[in-house]
């Protein structure tokens, strides 16, 4: 049996009775296929308000669907979509279509190459690549994102990390709630004080989640996060992150080196060399370190108690590492190098929560992981316009969200 052109194109748009391709118009010169798609005479339908099957239509309204490219050409569907006048409910409504959703101009296996799209590229490429303004990449994402997450489960979350990052220039920021167990973003939302954390147990309670099951978190020493979390979720330890914990030792390490190179040009130029891990350290940068440290430098002297200080992490008795962290305490705060010493203080004042890294092992390096995907999210989102776009990228990148649309 031969099929007619528009038998295929109905098989390929997997159109079902009563639905047909009524015509098809073609322009090589614009690289364009239109495709007119009609019903059946006496058809009936349902009524999209209340689903009841069997309604006589009141009249049709003219719409246009863009839809994946044939080859090179750009496609759209065109249909004359009917109003039902419900025989139940009594309204008079659009139904909904089999090929897209209510009030957009894609059909559903368009939104899906988007999806994917932007799941791995700017949206500004995808706009490109698809030949359409990225606002309508926007409504999109808009639209599924939130829709996905609406059917997340939350209710075996237990430990968790936040964090801040930076979303735009002029000091605006998001805070980072992410699963550590599972290594997904949970939540994001605008800010960085205290009300974030209400924000989020708003929002875990709203996916099946509940606060007293949330056994551990991690942040950093943001006197908004340990406020937030100490009266959101008081039956929760707080452990803080041993890589904010190291950053404030680099930054004592470098108030050194910059005041001491006032003095000693061989420090210019060193930054690195001190902040960076030995084992990340090449070939020359060990040679430039190794012959530093034979000058018996401040900056040296500063140096050795951040490596001593990085021991301390490698304990996995409470007890231990308390002894350990006092001895150190006790030899910062006596080193007479006053950016060692204030680094010391600050440790001394969240003693707690940096001891308890010795039995929960719990930090925030996946939020430090993420970090280049959330730079990524920063560069997809370029001229993104507004936080809530940049939070939509964030979810969709790293949500692991689950989208139910065809392929």
């Amino acid at each position: 049996m031969t099929l007619s052109q528009e038998d295929l194109f109905k098989l390929a748009l997997n159109l079902q009775d009563p639905w047909y391709i009524k015509s098809i118009e073609f322009c090589n010169e614009e690289k364009r296929l239109d495709l007119y798609i009609d019903f059946e005479t006496s058809s009936k339908f349902k009524c999209s308000n209340c689903k009841t099957e069997n309604n006589s239509i009141h009249d049709t309204k003219d719409r246009v669907w863009r839809h994946l490219n044939f080859f090179q050409f750009k496609t759209y569907i065109h249909a004359r979509v009917p109003r039902t006048e419900c025989q139940k409910c009594g309204t008079i409504r659009l139904i909904d279509v089999p090929w897209a959703r209510r009030s957009t101009g894609f059909t559903l296996l368009m939104d899906s190459l988007i999806l994917l799209f932007a799941q791995n590229m700017p949206v500004n490429s995808v706009a490109e690549i698809i030949d359409e303004h990225d606002t309508r990449i926007w409504r999109v994402l808009a639209y599924y994102i939130p829709e996905s997450r609406a059917k997340e489960d939350h209710s075996e979350v237990k430990v968790v990390g936040v964090d801040e990052t930076s979303c735009a220039k002029f000091h605006k920021y998001v805070s980072l709630f992410v699963d550590l167990d599972d290594n997904k973003v949970l939540y994001v939302c605008e800010g960085k004080d205290a009300d974030v954390i209400r924000s989020f147990k708003e929002d875990l309670e709203n996916h099946n989640g509940a606060s007293e099951n949330i056994e551990m978190f991690c942040s950093d020493m943001s006197p908004a996060f340990i406020s937030g979390i100490t009266e959101q979720f008081p039956k929760s330890s707080l452990t803080f992150d041993k890589f904010h914990v190291m950053k404030i030792m680099n930054e004592a390490i470098d108030e050194v080196r910059r005041e001491e190179q006032h003095h000693n040009a061989e420090l210019k130029n060193t930054r690195y060399v001190w902040l960076k891990n030995p084992s990340s350290l090449s070939l020359a940068e060990k040679e430039k370190l190794g012959s530093l440290k034979n000058m018996n430098l401040l900056t040296s002297k500063a140096y050795n108690f951040k490596l001593s200080l990085k021991d301390f992490w490698t304990f996995n008795d409470k007890a231990l590492a308390e002894d350990f962290l006092k001895k150190w305490y006790y030899w910062a705060s006596h080193s007479q190098i006053e950016p060692i010493i204030d680094a010391s203080k600050t440790i001394e004042a969240h003693w707690n929560g940096i001891i308890n890294y010795a039995e929960t092992k719990i930090s925030n390096g996946v939020l430090e992981g993420i970090n280049s995907v959330v730079q990524s999210a920063k560069s997809s989102a370029r001229g993104f316009r507004t936080t809530k776009n940049f939070i939509l990228i964030i979810y969709l990148k790293l949500g692991k969200l689950q989208f139910n649309l065809p392929t």
